[in-house]
């Protein structure tokens, strides 16, 4: 191992160098903006910081002039299959080598049990795979193996915090995929500072981009997310990688989304639905059916929703309760699988748009089956249903509702219609509720009735029971 590398901390902001860590920097007078970085130019195993930190593989040889983009020649990704069609899926079609993915979620969410199956399935129809845990002793990886069938010869399973062993590993065994649980537990050897630190994650993930980018190995590495349900460590981290994953699910259901927020080789926003069971995670093939197989019939405030998340139409339940409030002043409002500022923007529209007193009324709205939805077409479902519980009236059981409302109470056109009314159409719903705006063009499933509305008021009319 080479000579040890100088530690100075610079600003984020102004480039200021310190040779010790300050709370505030002494000239730009920015707080909490310095940030450990080392000195290039010195050598060891590791080879130079700038190899570290530009040499990723990526960039073109030395020496190698610019050339018009005409000119240049798009190679086709290889990828392979991890033997698991929801990660597939989220993928884009499989993982591609060379690529780094970054893997977050809550703890006890299931992310290692993923990752080992995935491992699973790939060495057993694929090459040698090595799992590298830095949480866990290999006994207790062992136990989840022996758990969830995992006894492939060709996984390799190492209890490791030193990325200089770990790239000895890599060399020795050549795999074809790694992956490392987690990034903030390991270290890099000649970098001062400690597992986790800002500087340690980011030179660390530098390192295993560099090698993968080299050798063509695939990097699926772990991370550590904050309370607010972000991925902890240097926003940079998820520049830095390749595909950004997200395991998302309450620890009480049994039902887990894996979310693509970022993907350079496939659409992003693309989910896999899966079932955890006492031998692992398993595969949901129709999401939309398993999520509506409890939905109460009849009853008011349910209303089914058509979503679109990625390329995947998704049918959920949403359900809305509305009751005089107990409490003198603002009445409480509390939504889950929805952005709740969205929600109470709703609520205003409802009130001053369509004539309903909600200013009194406790309003609690829920995506049943613990999903959660991001998209604005859900705008309209989420009215219907606080309008359906408000005046006790139940909405159609039949009808499957989409459309983006605006403040002016119109009801504005979605995207990827078609999709969504061929699985309202597949699982049997005879009447589709949408914008007025969308009828043009539109593709009509055999049996089912399409009805476009232009604002709340007349999607209220349609939509709720009398």
């Amino acid at each position: 191992m080479g000579p040890k590398r100088e530690a100075v901390f610079v600003c984020q902001e102004c480039g200021h160098e310190s040779l010790k860590w300050l709370g505030r920097c002494p000239s730009c007078q920015a707080w909490n903006s310095l940030v450990e970085e080392v000195r290039p130019g010195k050598s060891g195993a590791f080879g130079s910081l700038a190899a570290t930190r530009t040499d990723l593989g990526a960039q073109p040889r030395a020496g190698e002039p610019p050339i018009p983009i005409g000119k240049a020649v798009s190679r086709e990704e290889q990828r392979f299959s991890t033997s698991i069609g929801e990660l597939d899926r989220v993928l884009g079609g499989g993982m591609v080598r060379g690529s780094v993915v970054l893997v977050g979620g809550d703890p006890g969410i299931g992310k290692s049990t993923l990752l080992l199956q995935a491992s699973q399935g790939v060495s057993s129809s694929r090459g040698r795979v090595l799992y590298v845990s830095g949480e866990e002793s290999v006994d207790q990886v062992k136990l989840r193996a022996d758990r969830i069938g995992a006894a492939s010869d060709r996984l390799f399973i190492a209890a490791q915090t030193d990325l200089g062993v770990v790239l000895e590993y890599l060399r020795s065994i050549a795999p074809m995929l790694v992956v490392i649980d987690s990034i903030q537990t390991m270290y890099h050897p000649e970098f001062p500072s400690a597992p986790g630190s800002v500087g340690q994650v980011r030179e660390s993930t530098a390192e295993l981009i560099r090698f993968a980018k080299t050798s063509g190995v695939s990097v699926v590495v772990v991370g550590h997310v904050t309370k607010a349900g972000t991925l902890a460590g240097p926003r940079v981290l998820e520049h830095m990688v390749d595909t950004v994953l997200y395991f998302e699910g309450e620890q009480h259901h049994s039902y887990r989304v894996l979310r693509a927020v970022k993907n350079r080789f496939g659409s992003t926003n693309e989910i896999g639905v899966f079932e955890m069971r006492d031998g692992g995670l398993k595969e949901v093939a129709n999401p939309s059916e398993l999520f509506l197989s409890q939905r109460p019939v009849g009853a008011a405030g349910s209303v089914v929703v058509a979503s679109m998340e990625g390329s995947r139409p998704l049918l959920v339940e949403v359900q809305a309760l509305v009751g005089a409030t107990n409490f003198m002043g603002t009445p409480r409002r509390l939504a889950t699988g929805v952005d709740y500022n969205r929600v109470s923007i709703i609520l205003a529209v409802l009130e001053k748009r369509a004539g309903l007193a909600l200013g009194a009324q406790d309003v609690y709205v829920n995506v049943a089956g613990g999903v959660r939805l991001e998209e604005p077409a859900a705008d309209l479902g989420i009215a219907i249903a606080a309008a359906s519980s408000f005046r006790n009236v139940p909405c159609d059981p039949q009808t499957v509702v989409l459309g983006e409302l605006g403040l002016a109470g119109e009801v504005r056109g979605v995207a990827r219609v078609e999709p969504r009314l061929q699985e309202a159409a597949k699982l049997g719903f005879r009447r589709c509720l949408i914008p007025r705006n969308n009828l043009k063009g539109l593709g009509k499933p055999a049996g089912t009735e399409i009805i476009g509305v232009e604002n709340i008021g007349a999607a209220l009319e349609v939509a709720l029971l009398r």
